[in-house]
């Protein structure tokens, strides 16, 4: 909604005069009126490049200003860029003011910090490690500020409730601007050096190229998951029976390859293999797949076909990894009665052992269309009854561990057909490997 809510504009309305309080005192204040206005141009020009293109918030130069400047000077420096800056939704007033009001609240906050722990001598003299401990203090401040703002506008905008509003928000961005702090110390202490200001302006260069490199991967990283999303879009399409069924197969796999101790990154594939191992249903004709009949045998291995298929569609996808091996071998089973190859044992990827435990626990523990779930222990115990011959026993035992630890919800995945279950699921559910 573009319409910003009457207890949300009184909320920015007190804390633009707040931040018109802290820039009162700039008359009284000795203001090194060059360095403030040469920072208030450089974080407009900052916030234009490196927010507009790349998103995300860019404060290096705010706190070089809090290490830099008086209190009052230092909540100066963001006023521009927030108040001139182009705002997509209306009304623009309150959102230029917010954007200016916000940040001159925390770097006012920040330099007053700074100050009263003796920062601005450390900068002119630089004392490292010691430096570091006003520049901490004021980073926390600046974080403690935001957090009780935004949080503050969440509540009063209703789009969380207030006890809840503020949760999670300095844990998210203290990281971040602890290194934006650390950058913006850089640039004090250059600085007040004898190389002057311009050698204060090449620490922007590392931090935009890296802010640049950062933008790029979650980029790549948001095509990916839309690259995914789309895939699984059109099988739940298909086949409706096992709508759902996807995205719980890679919550499990997720489960057993944490239980396993693999790194992140490799966890993050077993995630993408258990949301496509089914994507191969995408070249099996719809009339197999809700076929009002039992199958032939032609008809199985047309169906069984789906992982051969699967593979030829994401075998171009280079971010897939190993996954792409999970959507060839799910359906291998560990005494090679599987399909599509009939590998045995150690012959079955590692990856497709676990999305195969991880696919047969959510269909054992989803209530379809036609059949109810099992328990979740009714289903741990035909697992391990299977381990051996169709499950690897290391991937059912991490799956188990898990299970007890975080528990498992099931969750109806299709609607009720309203005449009744097709034979042809009926069948694939006894005996008709789908």
């Amino acid at each position: 909604m573009d319409a910003v809510p009457a207890r949300a504009r009184g909320y920015v309305t007190g804390v633009a005069l707040l931040a018109a309080l802290c820039l009162l005192r700039l008359p009284a204040t000795p203001t090194p009126w060059a360095a403030s206005l040469l920072l208030a141009a450089l974080y407009a020009s900052c916030e234009h490049v490196v927010h507009r293109r790349f998103g995300g918030p860019f404060y290096p130069v705010l706190l070089a200003g809090a290490f830099l400047l008086p209190p009052a000077a230092a909540a100066l420096v963001p006023v521009p860029a927030g108040l001139l800056s182009p705002v997509e939704h209306r009304p623009t007033l309150p959102r230029r003011v917010w954007r200016a009001a916000r940040p001159a609240l925390a770097v006012w906050g920040a330099a007053r910090v700074h100050g009263a722990l003796g920062g601005r001598d450390a900068v002119v003299h630089p004392d490292f490690p010691y430096a570091l401990l006003p520049a901490g203090a004021a980073v926390l401040a600046f974080c403690l500020v935001l957090t009780a703002l935004d949080g503050g506008l969440r509540a009063a905008a209703g789009l969380v409730p207030p006890r809840r509003a503020w949760r999670g928000l300095l844990a998210r961005s203290l990281a971040a601007v602890a290194v934006h702090g650390l950058a913006g110390l850089m640039m004090a202490v250059l600085w007040r050096s004898p190389y002057g200001p311009v050698s204060a302006l090449l620490v922007l260069l590392p931090m935009c190229v890296s802010w640049w490199v950062f933008a790029q991967y979650h980029r790549e990283r948001a095509a990916h998951q839309a690259t995914i999303r789309a895939l699984v879009q059109a099988v739940d399409i298909k086949d409706g029976y096992t709508r759902g069924h996807s995205e719980r197969v890679g919550q499990a796999s997720v489960l057993i390859a944490r239980e396993l101790g693999m790194d992140d990154d490799r966890v993050e594939v077993l995630r993408f293999a258990g949301i496509l191992h089914d994507v191969g249903k995408l070249g099996v004709p719809t009339r197999l797949l809700r076929k009002d009949g039992p199958l032939t045998p032609e008809e199985r291995r047309i169906i069984e076909l789906h992982p051969e298929y699967g593979h030829e569609m994401v075998r171009g996808i280079s971010f897939l990894g190993e996954a792409r091996a999970a959507i060839l071998h799910h359906h291998e089973r560990l005494d090679g009665t599987g399909y599509p190859y009939g590998l045995a044992g150690a012959q079955i990827p590692e990856c497709a052992r676990i999305v195969a435990v991880a696919d047969a626990f959510d269909a054992m523990t989803s209530t379809r269309s036609y059949s109810r779930a099992r328990p979740v222990e009714a289903a741990i115990a035909e697992l391990e009854r299977c381990a051996g011959a169709h499950f690897d026993p290391r991937m059912v035992t991490a799956l188990v561990r898990a299970l007890r630890r975080s528990g498992w919800h099931p969750a109806v995945t299709a609607d009720e057909p309203a005449y009744g279950t097709p034979p042809a699921e009926r069948a694939s559910r006894t005996g008709a490997p789908r």
